[in-house]
């Protein structure tokens, strides 16, 4: 098991490898995380090496190698669409997958219980930038105001909207002024956070 550095350190390096190609140099980890000293650093990457987590690379750097952060990829399941519109009631079934890297959207660990995605339909958000045929990146989290969620309404109709309250009542927001808010009559549940969103060609 990692400690939470650890964790922090593997983190850091799995990103920096994927976007530059190379691993971090013992001194960038070091002013990444401000370490006092270049000891600490060969010391967390020592214990990380224990722990099949990385290895000594050509040139002496500590990283992980090309098949290792191609692993990283989750196959996350689509569940068919969602309106962003006005609320409807669908069956959500998964119909595809699609490879990602959870760290591009700041999840440290993906599961298909916690991380899935929608395909948009309707235009009631596309001042929030999410256009009719987009994917939107959900996690099942606790969400917090402001959040933009898949939310279930009144056990009955589902729709994507922006979470607010107003006079201490929970409602739905679009993006969109075309679109008056939601008001649940006696229910409302969220059923994931938006985390990040798909923009492809072949998803309209």
């Amino acid at each position: 098991m990692l400690t939470e550095r650890q964790e922090q350190i593997l983190d850091f390096i799995r990103e920096f490898q994927r976007e530059k190609g190379v691993p971090p140099s013992s001194r960038e980890i070091q002013r990444q995380f401000r370490f006092s000293s270049q000891t600490t650093v060969i010391g967390h990457l020592r214990a990380l090496a224990n722990k099949s987590q990385i290895e000594q690379l050509a040139g002496r750097t500590w990283g992980l190698k090309a098949s290792s952060v191609q692993s990283q990829l989750f196959e996350m399941p689509i569940f068919g669409s969602i309106p962003a519109g006005l609320p409807a009631m669908q069956e959500q079934v998964p119909d595809e997958t699609i490879a990602i890297d959870p760290a591009a959207f700041g999840i440290r660990r993906a599961s298909p219980h916690r991380v899935w995605a929608l395909r948009v339909k309707g235009d009631s958000m596309v001042d929030a930038h999410i256009l009719d045929g987009d994917l939107v990146v959900l996690e099942r989290r606790e969400p917090r105001e402001g959040d933009i969620i898949a939310a279930l309404v009144d056990d009955t109709s589902t729709t994507l909207k922006r979470l607010v309250h107003v006079r201490g009542r929970a409602v739905l927001r679009a993006a969109n002024r075309r679109y008056a808010d939601i008001v649940p009559a006696s229910k409302l549940e969220s059923q994931g956070v938006l985390v990040g969103l798909i923009r492809r060609g072949d998803a309209r």
